[in-house]
């Protein structure tokens, strides 16, 4: 696949997605975040690789939020950054993703390490939600989310004060999993990733449906209906059965139900 904003490069069972903007802090544009969003649905249609890392090109920036420039100048959705999209496609594939936190996350950049399934960052990396400050604010994955992993109070006060949270305070208030000293980020990174990628691909994916299903609605619960479960059930003898009966116009046998 090939990218004008971000890279992706396989190695093994591991897909590394990078936010290739470094001189603008890696900010999202509507192109970032659409091949973003089309690079993981190639990835979600492929079976070589198990486990996809998330990271920012340089060493400052993972990423410091989003520019709208280019887009059109209207209220309608056209008008508006489609973070969305990748956020949900990051949320709804169905192998892990690690965010590999190697600089400022900052507004959606923070908001996009929240959404992957493990954040590890380096020792020198910043966190910080600028929502307020700016103008803007996020009602859904920036703080249902966050809220998730650090407690309503402390995502309230990153959402109302704006501190400034160090690798280590990030580690603390458990928005992130790992800190590692800089320049081991990526070799820890890689590690951890294919300690992942050597368990159960479909365990995995159904473990991560599981936990999308509480924000899912429907849409978390179909997948994990259709995805996961269905597939366990067209094996069965039931299902065979079933659409045998049916194909030949006949009665099934009700001695195979249940297995």
């Amino acid at each position: 696949m090939q990218f004008e904003e971000i890279t992706y490069e396989e190695d093994g069972p591991i897909g590394t997605i990078t936010l290739n903007r470094p001189h603008d802090g890696n900010m999202f544009t509507p192109r970032m975040c659409h091949e973003i969003r089309d690079c993981i649905d190639g990835i979600r249609r492929e079976t070589r690789t198990r486990v996809i890392v998330v990271t920012g090109a340089g060493e400052k920036f993972f990423c410091i939020g989003g520019r709208k420039e280019g887009m059109q100048d209207t209220l309608l959705y056209a008008g508006v950054l489609p973070t969305l999209e990748m956020y949900e496609a990051i949320d709804k594939l169905q192998k892990p993703v690690i965010a590999s936190v190697n600089g400022f996350a900052v507004g959606g950049g923070n908001v996009l390490h929240v959404v992957c399934d493990i954040t590890i960052a380096k020792d020198s990396a910043m966190f910080r939600q600028v929502g307020p400050m700016m103008g803007s604010f996020d009602g859904g994955y920036g703080t249902w989310y966050l809220e998730d992993l650090i407690g309503k109070k402390r995502a309230k006060e990153m959402w109302y004060r704006n501190p400034k949270l160090t690798a280590r305070q990030a580690l603390e208030w458990g928005l992130v999993n790992h800190v590692v000293p800089d320049a081991e980020l990526q070799d820890f990174t890689r590690k951890i990733a294919l300690e992942i990628a050597d368990r159960g691909a479909f365990a995995l994916a159904s473990i991560k449906a599981s936990f999308n299903a509480r924000h899912g609605g429907v849409s978390g619960l179909s997948r994990m209906a259709h995805d996961l479960l269905l597939r366990g059930y067209l094996d069965s003898r039931e299902h065979t059965e079933l659409a045998a009966a049916f194909a030949g116009r006949r009665a099934p046998e009700a001695s195979e139900f249940g297995h």
